[in-house]
């Protein structure tokens, strides 16, 4: 069973930072590829940033530039480092991996940007 569970959301003003950080069980965080997601009220789920493995990384456009997102394998965590944060990146924020085809979500941690 793989468990993933979120901390580090909050509210902060525009221009502020949050780091998140996800706590990963099992053995299986060094080989897994890692994912943030974000939903915010009435828009679909979408992927923020990714971290192979090896340590390549992917980010959305919307995020480029101020979200950085890392892992400590020895720690089985990932950390998604936001910077210059903007209203719209207000949203609940997810940890995903995939496990043997199966996919596992963290219970999320609510970000709230204020103007």
């Amino acid at each position: 069973q793989v468990q993933l569970v979120e901390s580090g959301g909050g509210l902060v003003q525009a221009g502020g930072s949050l780091r998140l950080s996800c706590a990963a069980s099992g053995t299986i965080f060094s080989t897994n590829a890692m994912n943030w997601y974000r939903q915010a009220p009435g828009k679909q789920r979408e992927l923020v940033a990714a971290i192979t493995s090896a340590g390549p990384t992917n980010y959305a456009d919307s995020v480029k530039g101020r979200f950085t997102i890392s892992r400590d394998n020895a720690k089985n965590t990932v950390y998604l480092q936001m910077n210059s944060l903007k209203p719209e990146d207000t949203a609940v924020y997810y940890c995903h991996t995939v496990y043997y085809l199966r996919h596992y979500w963290g219970q999320g941690t609510q970000v709230t940007v204020s103007s």
